[in-house]
């Protein structure tokens, strides 16, 4: 696959309003197909704490045919990687602590599983805590129980909050061309359902159709996919300018490899005119990127 920015510098940017759709919203059914599975997430989360010293995390939920769990990485150093077991069938320990030094602070994952429950991928949907303290002071907070959890880890010796944000999420699926997931574009913003569809012969069409809806809206419609596989659009949602942009090459003309098609959104900060991809990753531009949401789809079926 060609470097994922250089497939949509010359393309020109549509810009649409999911409040309004000129297509109907059967296109967001899929009678008969079985969504894919989601197999990995990876969540990059920014922890500025209060001395303003930056830290990026990185938290990976995993779930194969052997086990499942969770990987937590510091910054971009594997040796940080801190792996810990949610699966309640294997015998592992669903609820305790582990702790690290890195860049002279002193790290520390406190975790309980015990109670989690599960739909079909590898995140937890309730009943579970994460907690990450550097120096002692809370640096990311997950799951629906980890606001109890961090008032009683500040009433015992933590007094100190840092802020973090979610920077970015990346989801992989396998199975069927149907994929279907939740995101949160910005702070104050509201979850969305995001549909992925791509229609086929199998449904009475004599070329492939690629259909992304939103909150059961239809956003892009793609016809005559094959020869249209890769390419951008801009959308509105929330206020903000999102970034739309698929590239679905591999699945017509590279099966053999990993089959992989991508699909990403992502936030501009302010009106800009060009599209995000063309910046330069320096600081002072990261520092603008709000967020943005990867899946990589493996069609096996």
């Amino acid at each position: 696959m060609r470097d994922f920015a250089s497939c949509f510098s010359e393309y020109t940017v549509q810009v649409s309003d999911t409040s309004c759709s000129s297509y109907s919203n059967n296109s967001c059914r899929s009678p008969g197909l079985i969504p894919s599975i989601q197999n990995a997430v990876t969540c990059l989360y920014r922890t500025i704490l209060s001395t303003q010293k930056q830290f990026l995390i990185s938290a990976t939920w995993y779930k194969n045919n052997i086990s499942q769990g969770l990987n937590i990485t510091i910054g971009n150093d594997p040796s940080t990687a801190i792996k810990l077991n949610s699966n309640s069938r294997l015998f592992r320990k669903l609820k305790g602590s582990k702790s690290l030094e890195f860049d002279n602070s002193k790290f520390e994952v406190l975790w309980d599983f015990s109670t989690a429950r599960y739909h079909t991928g590898p995140e937890p949907v309730d009943g579970y805590y994460v907690l990450l303290t550097v120096d002692s002071e809370l640096g990311l907070i997950l799951g629906h129980m980890g606001e109890e959890a961090s008032i009683k880890k500040l009433n015992t010796g933590t007094d100190q909050m840092a802020k973090f944000s979610l920077v970015s999420r990346q989801e992989h699926f396998s199975g069927s061309t149907l994929y279907s997931t939740k995101a949160k574009f910005c702070e104050k913003g509201s979850d969305h359902d995001i549909l992925i569809r791509c229609s086929g012969e199998n449904e009475g069409l004599k070329h492939p159709v690629l259909s992304v809806c939103i909150d059961k809206k239809i956003v892009i419609r793609v016809k005559r996919l094959q020869w249209n596989f890769r390419g951008n659009q801009t959308i509105f949602l929330d206020g903000l300018l999102v970034d739309l942009l698929w590239d679905v090459h591999d699945w017509f003309y590279n099966p053999a490899a990993s089959g992989y098609a991508v699909f990403m959104f992502r936030t501009r900060s302010g009106i800009d005119s060009r599209l995000w991809l063309e910046d330069k990753l320096v600081q002072k531009d990261q520092e603008k990127v709000e967020f943005s949401l990867m899946i990589y789809a493996c069609k096996s079926v």
